[in-house]
């Protein structure tokens, strides 16, 4: 709060002997600023919704003694997309082939209609289980929330990638709802047929 200060004779009598009265000062104390702002931060720590780190929760398939049937409902509902150099966008189903017949080329333009092909096609082929009540307990009764239990976007950006193309095909799983999509390292053999589709086409 201000207070003032000063001191002197009060009197206005001039002359010789009369001592002249000190000019009146204002001085603020902030103290009681301090005791505000404690106040300030301790309701902001308190109000203030920290951020929670989620996780990737992944529906794996029912174990089976057969390898080819377990592969095949492994790779059902798997896109995987990879990015190189010059925006190039490059993506698969299921598993890459061998001779890599499977490895298709694409834009950012046009690969959002690959990820919402891929969604119906899913959809499409799903069968609800014993798995699908506790899906739809999670999200409030919601009987179409089993149907893309399956459905995973799995990234890989290689060394040529920009930032700017990962944060949009990040942005492309928010726009198109892929509930399950993760980011993983390209493999040497995925690294060697991007290298080679961008050779052949001059980049």
């Amino acid at each position: 709060m201000a207070q003032l200060e000063g001191g002197g004779d009060d009197s206005h009598k001039k002359g010789p002997g009369v001592k002249k009265a000190k000019k009146l000062s204002t001085r603020v104390d902030m103290t009681p600023m301090v005791d505000l702002g404690f106040l300030l931060i301790t309701f902001f720590i308190f109000t203030t919704t920290m951020s929670s780190p989620k996780a990737l929760n992944l529906n794996m398939p029912k174990d089976t003694k057969k390898d080819e049937e377990l592969n095949k409902a492994k790779e059902s509902g798997a896109l995987t997309i990879m990015m190189g150099k010059d925006n190039g966008v490059y993506y698969y189903e299921g598993q890459l082939a061998p001779d890599g017949s499977n490895f298709k080329q694409a834009t950012f333009a046009t690969i959002r209609d690959e990820i919402i092909n891929k969604k119906k096609e899913v959809i499409k082929n799903h069968v609800h289980d014993d798995k699908c009540p506790k899906i739809w307990a999670e999200n409030k009764g919601d009987k179409n929330s089993c149907l893309d239990r399956d459905f995973v976007v799995v990234i890989k950006p290689d060394e040529d990638a920009t930032y700017k193309n990962t944060v949009d095909m990040l942005d492309e799983m928010t726009i198109n709802n892929v509930k399950r999509y993760a980011m993983i390292d390209i493999t040497p053999q995925e690294l060697d047929v991007v290298h080679a589709t961008e050779k052949s086409i001059g980049k």
